[in-house]
C-alpha cells in the first residue's frame, strides 16, 4: 500500500512509499484510509523540527488527523464493515501516570506517551491503517466529507471542558467570548462558542476571503482592524487565543475582565521576544481573579463531545472549513508553504 512516511528530525524526507500492508492486533481494526487533515504540526514534523520513531525504525508514517471507514472489525468490537471512524492520537504511558491511569493521558505528568504520527507510533497517513477498538470513535455515517475535522474538533471539546471546570470555582456567568484567530481551530471554537448561546466575537487580520462570512453565518461578530478594538466591542468574559502569536497571546491574557478566562491553544515559535509590562498583566490577572492556562490534545471523553459536536453542526458550514483537498499522489502541495490557517485535506482513496 501507499504511505507518507518521513525519517523524525531530518528535513526533506517526507516521501509517498510502497510499505507493507498492516496487520491489526488483537482486538484491533483494519480501516480503509479516507483522508489526512494536515495542520501546522505536520508541517514541522515535515521539515524535520522533531518527531520520533517507534523503536528499531528510523522512518515512520505521518498524520494524526484521521478519517477512514472500517474493513474488518472482530465480533464484540462494537465496530462493524462500513462504519466511519476516527484514531485517537494519543496513548497513554504503559506505566501510567496517575492522569494516564485514570483515561487523562491529554494530561500525562511524566511524557512517556505515545502519539500516532508523531511520537513513537506510526501516523494514519496511509491507505490502510490499523487502531486498537478502545482508541477508535465511530462517527455519523453522514459526516463522510468533514470528519477528518474531528482530531481539531476534539481540542476544542477539552479546551470547553477546561474553561467550565474553571469557571465552576466560582459563580460563572459568561456573556461574551474573543477568539483570536479565524484559523480551523478558531472557527471551531467559535463553532461551540455559538452553539452555547454566547455572544462570540473573533479576530484575525484578513479583512477578505472565506473568514468574514464564515465568522458571520455563526451569528458572529468579525473584527480585523486591531486587537483593542476587538477588545472594546466584546468585552469578553472569555478569550480563546488561537494563533500562537507573542503579542497576540500577551494581548488576549489583558484583554478580559473581572474573573476572566484566557484559554491558550496557539503554540508559538520559540526564541520570539515581546514587550511586555509583566507587572501590569500580574497586577490585573491577581487582582481581577483572572486565570489564564495552555491546551493541547485530547481524551476518550473530548472526543466523545467533539463527535456530537461535529453531528450536530451545520454541515455546509462545516464543510466551508476544509479550503483545498488534494491527491495523496500530490502529497507536496499541501505541506507547502500555505499559511497555517488554510485546511488542507488529503485524499487517501486514489490519485
Amino acid at each position: 500500500m501507499r504511505a507518507l512516511t518521513f525519517a523524525p528530525g531530518k528535513q526533506g524526507t517526507l516521501e509517498l512509499a510502497e510499505i507493507d500492508d498492516p496487520e491489526p492486533g488483537e482486538g484491533g481494526l483494519l480501516v480503509e484510509g479516507l483522508a489526512l487533515g494536515v495542520c501546522g504540526t505536520d508541517k514541522e514534523l515535515a521539515n524535520g523540527e522533531y518527531g520520533w520513531a517507534p523503536e528499531g525504525a528510523d522512518r515512520m508514517v505521518i498524520g494524526h488527523e484521521s478519517l477512514g471507514r472500517v474493513k474488518t472489525a472482530p465480533s464484540g468490537s462494537g465496530f462493524a464493515p462500513g462504519d466511519l471512524v476516527v484514531g485517537v492520537v494519543r496513548r497513554p504511558d504503559p506505566e501510567p501516570c496517575g492522569a494516564c491511569a485514570r483515561g487523562q493521558f491529554d494530561s500525562c505528568r511524566n511524557g512517556d506517551y505515545t502519539e500516532r504520527g508523531i511520537k513513537q507510533l506510526d501516523g494514519y497517513g496511509s491507505e490502510l491503517w490499523t487502531v486498537e477498538a478502545e482508541y477508535a470513535v465511530k462517527l455519523d455515517p453522514e459526516l463522510s466529507d468533514v470528519g477528518v475535522l474531528l482530531e481539531p474538533m476534539s481540542v476544542l471539546a477539552k479546551a470547553w471542558d477546561q474553561i467550565d471546570r474553571i469557571g465552576s470555582r466560582a459563580w460563572f456567568e459568561p456573556k461574551s467570548v474573543l477568539v483570536t484567530g479565524a484559523g480551523p481551530i478558531g472557527l471551531l471554537a467559535a463553532l461551540i462558542g455559538a452553539r452555547r448561546g454566547l455572544e462570540v466575537h473573533v479576530y484575525d487580520h484578513n479583512d477578505h476571503g472565506p473568514k468574514p462570512k464564515l465568522v458571520a453565518d455563526l451569528g458572529a461578530a468579525y473584527h480585523y482592524e486591531s486587537m483593542a478594538a476587538a477588545v472594546a466591542a466584546a468585552k469578553p468574559d472569555i478569550v480563546i487565543e488561537a494563533t500562537g502569536v507573542a503579542e497576540l497571546v500577551f494581548d488576549a491574557i489583558s484583554a478580559t475582565g473581572a474573573f476572566g478566562i484566557t484559554c491558550l491553544t496557539g503554540v508559538s515559535a520559540a526564541g520570539r521576544t515581546a514587550d511586555v509590562d509583566a507587572g501590569g498583566v500580574n497586577r490585573q490577572i491577581v487582582l481581577e481573579n483572572d486565570v489564564v492556562f495552555g491546551t493541547v490534545n485530547a481524551n476518550l471523553d473530548h472526543y466523545a463531545e467533539a463527535a456530537r459536536q461535529l453531528a450536530e453542526a451545520d454541515r455546509d458550514w462545516l464543510r466551508r472549513i476544509i479550503t483545498r483537498r488534494v491527491p495523496l499522489s500530490r502529497f507536496e502541495e499541501a505541506f507547502r508553504g500555505e499559511p497555517d490557517d488554510v485546511k488542507v485535506v488529503i485524499d487517501l482513496t486514489g490519485g
